[in-house]
């Protein structure tokens, strides 16, 4: 599989390896100089996503995007939730040896990809030259943890997973909506949460990105996945399939790359923005705020189910990380929301050519 509407600069591809069809962009070189860059997209979203960041990288740098299994123009195969994200660091590595990557490379992992991108310098840090975070996936999951060590509200951790997944907004990914109607329409969801409310996208682009997330498979396998029932509010726990099952923190455990050792920890770069409203300490696509601001029944209050403290865990983790022989900075963009590659380009750029240099 190809795509003909790549931008100017871009290339389009499928590799097959002996785990997946993965559909790919790629810019540059396969021989240039500098170290290899691979961009890797979040959940609801594919390569699309980073595409105009390619054609803004330096000729000295081979970079590529894949669309992670079930995403994109990539092969759909279903997602073991309890492995994590391995599934996604296994798919990576079976990528990048096909592709004879065999110098380290700049790991560039947004969102979900972010998660994706910590797994697989977890068990491969020696193929990893600097780890860039954008926005990134907590190292305890997402749902239904209450502080900075990841302690779960309750045991069978209920209020993550698949079952929390917005019904309205997985129909239209299923029946690729366009549309603007409906306050979880793609399009809408697009819009509002995934970048700073006060930010337009250029229509063109904007159209491609829609189609990004409308390229994602959805049901119990792929996105959101599957559910089980819970005697716990809200009635709901990670299932064993499916890509939100596979951050929900019953079975995504980060924190383990600060035992990396000290001499392969690559040095990492964590950009956000202040104003993100999928990944932060209240999330809104997170229960513990839904439930406290009232949108939910029964919330058992802040006690028992507060809030996820995203950022603060991230945080935790990366001092810890440091503490242990790493390095890291974080770089914050304000007035910016879930995606300062798109927001903010330039200085995301900025910070971007600066670890490669």
């Amino acid at each position: 599989m190809t795509r003909d509407d790549t931008l100017a600069g871009v290339q389009s591809r499928t590799i097959e390896t002996d785990r997946l069809e993965t559909h790919l962009l790629e810019s540059a070189d396969p021989d240039a100089d500098g170290d290899p860059v691979v961009f890797l997209h979040g959940n609801v979203s594919s390569s699309r996503f980073f595409e105009d960041r390619l054609t803004d990288l330096p000729e000295s740098h081979y970079a590529i995007a894949p669309d992670l299994r079930g995403y994109g123009d990539s092969e759909t195969k279903p997602v073991d939730a309890t492995n994590g994200l391995g599934d996604f660091a296994g798919d990576l590595e079976a990528l990048f040896d096909e592709l004879g990557l065999e110098t380290p490379v700049t790991l560039v992992g947004w969102s979900n990809g972010g998660g994706a991108a910590m797994r697989y310098a977890l068990e491969n840090p020696e193929r990893v030259s600097t780890l860039v975070l954008v926005n990134p996936l907590s190292p305890y999951g997402f749902g239904g943890t209450k502080d900075l060590e990841g302690t779960p509200c309750f045991d069978d951790y209920a209020g993550s997973g698949g079952g929390t997944g917005n019904d309205e907004f997985v129909a239209g990914l299923t029946n690729r909506d366009r549309g603007e109607e409906g306050e979880a329409s793609p399009r809408k969801i697009l819009r509002t949460y995934y970048v700073d409310p006060t930010h337009e996208f250029d229509e063109e682009r904007e159209e491609s990105y829609l189609t990004g997330m409308l390229d994602t498979a959805t049901g119990d396998e792929n996105y959101p996945g599957s559910a089980a029932e819970s005697e716990n509010w809200p009635g709901v726990a990670p299932g064993e399939t499916g890509v939100n099952n596979a951050i929900a923190p019953k079975y995504c455990d980060l924190s383990g790359i600060t035992d990396i050792d000290p001499d392969e920890k690559p040095p990492v770069l964590w950009i956000r923005g202040d104003s993100d409203q999928i990944v932060s300490n209240e999330s809104l696509f997170d229960l513990g705020t839904l439930g406290r601001m009232g949108q939910l029944p029964d919330w058992p209050g802040e006690d028992v189910f507060p809030p996820q403290p995203m950022v603060d865990q991230t945080r935790a983790v990366l001092e810890e990380y440091a503490d242990a022989g790493g390095e890291f900075e974080e770089v914050v963009f304000s007035n910016v929301g879930h995606t300062p590659h798109l927001e903010v380009p330039s200085e995301f750029m900025g910070e971007l050519e600066g670890v490669l240099e």
